[in-house]
């Protein structure tokens, strides 16, 4: 934060009244909060409570990561954003709502998301960073990047009825998210909650959660959760708070670090896996990815030699899905491998063509070379293959 804080205009001491009342923020802390930068890191389930509140208390400058664009079934957790919106980047989306919400808050987009190229100097523009991406590869983009930039990260996660916070500060002395999970799990072994399915209110307590650390953090009251991981189960209504310890083997912030920069190669989704030999045709000979037109074609002209491969979760699978495929999960990919034809094509389909494409290029790594990606998977299969198919 800058030395000198800002002024405060009377519209902005009215706004905040209820929280310059409090003892432990004051005008004081507004003016810190006025002068505060933060970064929020995807504008979605989490991103959406967590960027409405702090542009709420008067976070003086905002800025929103994400590369994605709205879509229909975002909006059932996503509460920055409306229907209008759908189809339109989030970033784009989300600022109109924190405008309207706060007009004293400054606004920065950055459509491109935080990649490995960018994320260190990104991360050095902000004073603090709130994680509310949903994948393994960026969770541990953002560790390591805002490790390097020497940034608080205020860690956020869901899964089905279940979420995480906690506050990772090591150049304070705390632990990083690695000292927690040092390695990402093998590729296809945890669903994200794109396959698993998500509580959308859930989103709503975590992302706030997430916001008040990010605050508290800020103003420098109160016990933040840095060392401590705040666990909390939906269906109970249960509170657990886990302490967590500075890994001395730690591969990012150990005595004896592994990890000295950010190596792009170190955040995709198959680098994990150990490439395997193929006697069958190089990738080159086979296209990453097919329109539904093409993938229907081959279906129908070689059907024998083609396997579709459809990695929706069951509950998808029940609402819709095409007569000729073979379900098998994304998370069970990985352990039935031994399941799948290498002397046949495989097409991968998911809902949206986001899970089947990770799962294309995992299998190319896997000695099995001749693998496409469905565009669009199955939505696109609905809308313009056979549009009496359900959808969802």
């Amino acid at each position: 934060m800058p030395d000198a804080l800002p002024s405060l205009s009377p519209a902005e001491l009215s706004r905040y009244r209820r929280q310059v009342q409090l003892d432990e923020v004051g005008v004081e802390g507004q003016r810190k909060l006025a002068a505060a930068r933060v970064l929020v890191v995807g504008a979605g389930g989490l991103g959406s409570p967590a960027a409405l509140y702090l542009a709420a208390a008067g976070v003086g400058t905002l800025g929103l990561a994400d590369r994605d664009r709205v879509e229909e079934h975002n909006l059932q957790r996503q509460i920055i954003h409306g229907t209008p919106a759908v189809g339109q980047p989030k970033v784009e989306s989300a600022a109109r709502q924190l405008a309207l919400l706060n007009p004293h808050v400054r606004l920065r987009l950055h459509g491109g998301g935080v990649t490995p190229a960018n994320a260190v100097a990104l991360f050095s523009e902000y004073d603090l960073i709130v994680d509310g991406s949903d994948n393994f590869p960026t969770r541990y983009l953002n560790n390591d990047a805002a490790f390097f930039a020497r940034r608080l990260l205020v860690y956020g996660s869901i899964y089905k009825f279940e979420g995480q916070v906690s506050v990772f500060d090591p150049a304070q002395g705390g632990p990083c998210y690695r000292c927690l999970f040092p390695e990402p799990p093998p590729p296809g072994s945890v669903p994200d909650c794109g396959e698993a399915g998500v509580f959308g209110a859930l989103c709503g307590v975590i992302g706030s959660l997430q916001a008040m650390e990010a605050i508290k953090c800020l103003l420098g009251i109160g016990q933040s959760l840095r060392g401590r991981l705040l666990v909390f189960d939906a269906l109970t209504q249960q509170f657990r708070t886990l302490n967590l310890k500075r890994d001395p083997r730690c591969p990012l912030c150990g005595g004896e670090p592994r990890i000295q920069t950010i190596d792009a190669a170190g955040y995709d989704f198959a680098c994990a896996a150990t490439p395997a030999t193929s006697a069958g045709p190089g990738p080159e000979e086979t296209p990453l990815e097919i329109s539904v037109e093409d993938a229907r074609s081959l279906l129908e002209t070689q059907a024998d030699r083609v396997m579709l491969l459809d990695v929706r979760e069951p509950h998808e699978v029940k609402i819709c899905r095409i007569e000729a495929s073979a379900p098998m999960p994304m998370r069970e990919v990985a352990g039935r491998l031994h399941e799948l034809p290498r002397d046949r094509r495989i097409l991968v389909l998911c809902h949206h063509g986001g899970r089947s494409r990770r799962v294309t290029e995992y299998l190319r790594t896997q000695g099995l070379p001749a693998v496409s990606n469905v565009q669009g998977g199955i939505a696109a299969w609905a809308e313009r293959i056979d549009p009496a198919m359900p959808r969802y």
